[in-house]
């Protein structure tokens, strides 16, 4: 025991001479406005085998950790300055901590937070705001504030953060870096002082997808698997509609490098939405026992605030009542209304989450992937007003909730830069896919980044690279297939939905009427043809497919025989035409 304390004090000496080394060397930074850290010490990894032997995976490599983390002999300060007053130093360092330090990463200190955990802000009455090196004029995003700007500043190859309603996510979208939140419950949190363990998660920030996946691997101690690509991929329609972003840019650059990748054929519309509201039954006992009359998203963002509220106030609202603290006005308002929260739904949310993660299992299964924004529109300016970041807020739990409530994985993807301010998406993947998403990532990112560049840089030519018209061409091409498996159904599916996308396409409403000729849906078909024919008068197979509706209807003044005798041979016994075009 007594070696054991000694080595303990000799850590912790190294520690605070580390402290005063990295403190000098770093100050400059600070200086120049990162403000990311709250306090620089050395931890050290343990010394590399000698050779032969190959070093381990994070050799090399440097890490910062959010204040929420216990550094053995350090005070965790929680973000907040009444907390560390009042709290005793940490007798032993997270695991978290613990695994990237054993796979050969220095960490060179902690970073700031939001009090509490509890925003997604970046701002700090107490300890300031960190700078996001992206786009000064902006908030960094929070709660893991500096973690993501000590990242994005390039001060270390990677940081970890916490990630409980959108900590990591709306941060790596602000400072326009990766950011990932794991499935939940997969990689140890204790040494991590709680927000609301429902949601609680660890997860990590990097600029390069090959660090941000082997961080993972570190993380959530994977073995080895075979690489898998995505075999389909959904599109968040009704999500991307929330959002405010350009996603002709935007989803256009995401879109080009899947089909790259994958294929066209992979991509499908979804409306997220509608699908929870389908397969999550208890939400509707929770809107109707809480008199909400917003969307499905907007339910289920209220229940995960009220399970969070309640989570809060049982691990601290004995230390806030007793102590009182200082806390800055947004995050107060916050913590009063946890305080004051009722537990009589507890036991419904939990349903909804089991329920959500089930569903979006279901939904993600066989190696699919879920792309939707992460957060609605840019980073909000610095110093906003109070209302003017609530309303940003709620719009943001809307698209944050998906992830946090099943509990599934997701990653934010910078995708490029709208008036000088990082945008990007999300992927996601189902619970227990991690390593399928790390994957998904390294094969996407250089592409993603290159259509992004392309795109962004020539603004008089977004038609090319519209994201709409580029998913309305995939769902052309799957009703293609179908037609071709002469699942006509199902063709007229994707027909509708590329029609829904993009309205202004004949060829779209052409095919779509060839599928109901094969139903024998002559109405539906004669009237395809028709705005098939209104959009595009040369569109010779609009006017074919016409002529047959229209002979079938018994409307042979106007079935166009002229037209369909002079192109193609009537039938040898009545001398009528009888053969469509498809």
């Amino acid at each position: 025991m007594s070696s054991l304390l000694a080595k303990s004090w000799m850590l912790l000496g190294l520690g605070i001479a580390g402290l005063i080394i990295i403190g000098r060397r770093q100050r400059a930074a600070l200086e120049k406005g990162h403000g990311a850290f709250i306090q620089y010490f050395e931890l050290l990894p343990p010394p590399p085998p000698p050779p032969p032997k190959a070093p381990p995976p994070l050799t090399g490599l440097t890490f910062a950790v959010k204040d929420i983390f216990d550094i053995e002999g350090m005070v965790t300060g929680f973000g907040n300055p009444d907390w560390l007053k009042t709290h005793e130093p940490a007798i032993r360092t997270a695991p978290a901590v613990e695994l990237v330090l054993q796979a050969g990463a220095k960490c060179i200190g902690k970073t700031h937070m939001d009090e509490f955990a509890y925003s997604i802000n970046g701002e700090n009455k107490h300890y300031g705001t960190p700078v996001n090196p992206a786009a000064p004029s902006r908030i960094p995003g929070g709660s893991s504030s500096g973690s993501a700007v000590a990242v994005a500043a390039d001060l270390v190859d990677f940081a970890l953060g916490t990630d409980t309603g959108g900590s990591v996510r709306a941060p790596a979208a602000f400072c326009g870096i990766l950011g990932f939140r794991p499935s939940h419950g997969v990689i140890p949190t204790e040494g991590v002082t709680p927000m609301a363990q429902s949601f609680d998660t660890v997860g990590w920030f990097a600029k390069d997808p090959a660090v941000l996946r082997q961080v993972g691997h570190v993380l959530l101690q994977l073995p080895y698997m075979e690489v898998r690509q995505p075999r389909r991929v959904l599109i968040a329609d009704d999500c991307f509609k929330m959002s405010l972003l350009p996603q002709d840019q935007i989803l256009g650059s995401v879109l080009k490098a899947i089909h790259k990748l994958l294929g066209r054929q992979v991509v499908q519309m979804i409306n997220v939405g509608d699908y929870i509201e389908r397969n999550v039954l208890s939400i509707k006992s929770f809107r109707g026992a809480e008199n909400l009359t917003g969307s499905t998203l907007e339910g289920l963002r209220d229940a995960m605030r009220a399970l969070q509220r309640c989570e809060f106030k049982d691990n601290h609202g004995e230390w806030i009542n007793s102590v009182q603290p200082d806390i800055g006005s947004d995050t107060a308002g916050r913590i009063k209304d946890a305080l004051e929260a009722s537990s009589d739904l507890v036991s419904l949310i939990h349903k909804i989450r089991e329920q959500s993660r089930l569903a979006m299992n279901e939904l993600l299964k066989n190696d699919t992937i879920l792309v939707l924004p992460t957060v609605p529109d840019l980073a909000p300016r610095l110093n906003s007003k109070e209302s003017t970041l609530a309303e940003f807020r709620s719009k943001a739990f809307t698209l944050l909730c998906i992830g946090g409530m099943s509990g599934c994985p997701q990653v934010n993807l910078p995708v490029g830069e709208v008036d000088d301010v990082p945008v990007g998406v999300s992927i996601m993947a189902k619970h227990g896919g991690d390593r399928f998403l790390l994957d998904t990532v390294v094969a996407l990112y250089a592409s993603v980044q290159e259509e992004a560049k392309i795109v962004f840089s020539n603004k008089n030519t977004l038609s090319v690279g519209s994201g709409k018209n580029e998913a309305a061409e995939a769902a052309k091409e799957r009703g293609n297939a179908a037609f071709k498996e002469q699942d006509y159904p199902k063709a007229v599916t994707h027909y509708t939905e590329a029609i829904r996308l993009d309205g202004q396409s004949a060829t779209y409403y052409s095919n779509r009427a060839a599928a109901y000729l094969q139903m024998c849906n002559f109405p539906q078909a004669e009237a395809d043809c028709t705005k098939a024919i209104s959009l595009d008068k040369k569109n010779v197979k609009a006017l074919l497919r016409r002529g047959t509706a229209r002979e079938f209807l018994g409307y042979y003044k106007d079935a166009d025989e002229g037209y369909l005798r002079s192109t193609l041979p009537s039938c040898s016994s009545c001398g009528r035409f009888h053969r469509w075009v498809v």
